[in-house]
């Protein structure tokens, strides 16, 4: 029987590199799945690839079901007959190493524009039979999509509960006004969704070619100005005037000591238990659609989340309220066939949540940069970890470890390096090695570490509004050393 242990990298397709200002699912994304296969990695896991609202993050997302048109190549485009050479060339001067989101939306949009122009002018008639089928394959979230960010847009991209009453209340005769007057923008939301899933799917097959596995991600929670909570308000805890009566978010933590208020609209679980929970197994039937296994983010949510006052600037105040438990779970595995899911249980984490991630089978995560803070029977040290976890390194959360122990106290760093005997020199590899040393089945580290970045090459600071999700590695960071070095460790670990 062959081995369960596995080794994979972290690293979102925003930071691949590319001409064409964010990392795509093009070339670039397709020379990547070669390396994770040259250096022995059988995991690539990515962050929600769902088109990004607010701040730009891919955890504030306008659809749980929707694909992020940024991610989608030009180059792609332009091999269908949709984009013209002329269209590749004409390029702002984008940076190698860093998103500026500022100056990419709007050079992406014109770009899908223009191939949604030639879509329609018939410049690929190869593609309008797939189009079609993909419209009636997922006509039950792309339609209700299509309309919101047609109305959106027309709205000047102000969220829901400020449009014109009849639309954000849903009334039916200003819905089918709407359909009629946007009937165009909604085709070329449409139109994006399907170029981004054919993308994805070609991507998809190459990694299973060369026996990668995709690991997704899925964010508990929803943001309020999503498809999501519009076409579905009774799903949600919402005032009368459709505005979060309650918001969700963590009590003070390792990460921030007034915790973190994130805003989204929490669920009315006793309406999704009157539907057999319809909306959340359509929603990780399309995750796992699109990957292996998902990372449910907040897997504690489940047990019990943490509910403050809507009002409340911080996540000081509040109150852990139930959630659905082993009973959600046990009717997902019965309609899906199974959990292929990794439990995100991190934080202030109970006996009960530890109970319900067991009881499930579900593997947890243990995070090398957390172990060194309390001696030596932290449950994420090395020696602590059972087999059926995924031990990381960092994630897209913490700093590099590079950067983490540049800037630790002194004892955690004097306990580091004792635990991987290390002098320090090449921290972030010591740490990498320790992961892949683990009796862990799966190992997965950001590739910053891999590389040995420090701070600048973080990727998201939690609790800060402005400036994350914009990391980017250059081709040139990923030479024969480093295969030759990560394929080695892969190899003398089992993995």
């Amino acid at each position: 029987m062959s081995s369960p242990r596995a080794a994979g990298i972290l690293l979102h397709p925003t930071s691949l590199p590319g001409r064409f200002g964010i990392g795509d699912l093009g070339p670039g994304a397709h020379r990547w799945i070669e390396f994770l296969a040259a250096a022995g990695q059988k995991r690539w896991q990515v962050l929600p690839l769902t088109p990004t609202g607010y701040g730009d993050s891919p955890y504030q997302s306008f659809s749980s079901f929707a694909g992020n048109p940024l991610l989608v190549s030009p180059e792609a485009l332009y091999e269908d007959g949709l984009l013209g050479a002329e269209d590749l060339e004409r390029l702002p001067a984008f940076r190698p190493d860093r998103v500026d989101y500022g100056a990419v939306i709007p050079f992406k949009l014109d770009l899908l524009g223009r191939a949604y122009r030639r879509f329609r002018a018939g410049s690929a008639p190869t593609l309008v039979a797939p189009f079609e089928a993909f419209r009636a394959r997922n006509a039950g979230w792309l339609e209700e999509f299509a309309l919101f960010m047609a109305l959106k847009r027309e709205a000047g991209g102000g969220a829901w509960t400020g449009w014109a009453v009849g639309v954000a209340g849903r009334s039916p005769a200003a819905l089918e006004a709407a359909r009629l007057r946007l009937e165009s923008q909604c085709f070329e939301q449409c139109f994006h969704q399907f170029v981004f899933f054919r993308q994805w799917e070609a991507l998809r097959q190459r990694a299973r070619a060369a026996g990668v596995a995709m690991v997704g991600d899925l964010p508990i929670f929803v943001a309020h100005d999503s498809a999501d909570v519009w076409a579905d308000p009774q799903l949600f805890d919402l005032d009368a005037h459709g505005a979060p009566a309650r918001v969700a978010g963590v009590p003070p933590d390792y990460f921030s000591d007034t915790g973190q208020r994130w805003g989204n609209p929490l669920y009315r679980w006793d309406r999704h238990r009157e539907s057999g929970f319809a909306w959340w197994i359509a929603r990780l039937g399309a995750a796992l659609a699109l990957v292996d296994v998902v990372r449910i983010d907040h897997f504690r949510g489940f047990e019990s989340c943490w509910e403050i006052p809507a009002d409340s600037k911080t996540a000081v105040t509040g109150r852990w309220a139930p959630g659905p438990g082993a009973e959600f779970f046990e009717h997902v595995a019965r309609v899906l066939g199974g959990l292929p899911l990794i439990a995100e249980d991190l934080g202030v984490v109970t006996p009960q949540v530890i109970a319900l991630r067991d009881s499930l089978g579900l593997p947890g995560m243990k995070v090398l940069q957390f172990a060194f803070g309390d001696g030596p029977d932290h449950p994420f040290l090395p020696h602590r970890h059972v087999r059926n976890c995924v031990v990381y390194t960092g994630t897209h959360d913490n700093d590099t470890t590079r950067g983490w122990f540049g800037s630790a106290a002194e004892a955690e760093r004097a306990l580091a390096r004792r635990v991987l005997a290390s002098d320090g020199r090449e921290i972030a590899w010591d740490m990498v090695t320790a992961a892949f040393a683990s009796v862990a089945d799966t190992a997965i580290v950001p590739l910053q570490d891999v590389l040995g970045l420090g701070s600048e090459a973080r990727m998201n600071f939690p609790g800060r509004a402005a400036g994350n999700w914009a990391w980017r590695f250059t081709a040139e960071q990923l030479g024969a050393a480093v295969v030759d070095r990560l394929g080695a460790l892969t190899a003398l670990h089992g993995r």
